[in-house]
């Protein structure tokens, strides 16, 4: 392994090009699921609520039920109905 102004060399090279094949597969992946949701708005769904849908499911049980309850607070703090 070479050695310059003591980096090892072969060690950066390595870690970079690892990185760079790496961001070109999360590009890849970035484009496939942009083509997803094209194709489920084509079929009529409503991108934007599939997309919250999403990031709710990664949400603990308790975090998505707190949030539930600020927002229907917050709304009516505001004279906001919430239809159920």
């Amino acid at each position: 392994m070479s050695d310059v102004g003591g980096i090892a060399v072969d060690a950066l090279r390595s870690f970079i090009e690892r990185i760079e094949r790496l961001e070109e597969e999360k590009k890849n992946l970035a484009e496939d699921i942009k083509d997803v949701y094209a194709e489920a708005k084509a079929n009529g769904f409503d991108v934007k609520i599939m997309r919250q849908i999403i990031k709710m499911r990664k949400m603990e049980d308790h975090e998505r039920q707190e949030q539930e309850a600020l927002i229907d607070l917050y709304a009516s703090a505001l004279g906001m109905t919430r239809g159920v």
